[in-house]
């Protein structure tokens, strides 16, 4: 898997932001068949970071209703990454 497929987009709301000033964590929405090894070489490559882990969780779609019709969104699978100390993403800190 290429490693621009792997990673589709950060996840930036207040939750992941608390565990990023926390613990040097940052999270990501992942491909659905990419493993934690894909990821973590995707995280390392792209952004120059050292990863320590990833943890993976895979999200079940929200059911959608349009007027009287109900849609069921797709499942996604979230990854979060534990950097190495003295690791940061400019990409989080706004440079």
């Amino acid at each position: 898997m290429n490693n621009y497929q792997a990673i589709i987009r950060p996840i930036v709301t207040e939750k992941a932001n608390r565990a990023m000033m926390a613990s040097n964590k940052v999270t990501f929405e992942v491909s659905a068949d990419a493993n934690k090894s894909e990821i973590k070489k995707a995280i390392e490559t792209l952004f120059k970071v050292k990863v320590a882990k990833v943890n993976t969780v895979t999200l079940p779609g929200k059911v959608r209703r349009f007027g009287a019709k109900q849609h069921q969104e797709s499942n996604w699978k979230k990854a979060i990454a534990t950097l190495k100390a003295g690791e940061k993403i400019g990409l989080f800190e706004g440079a």
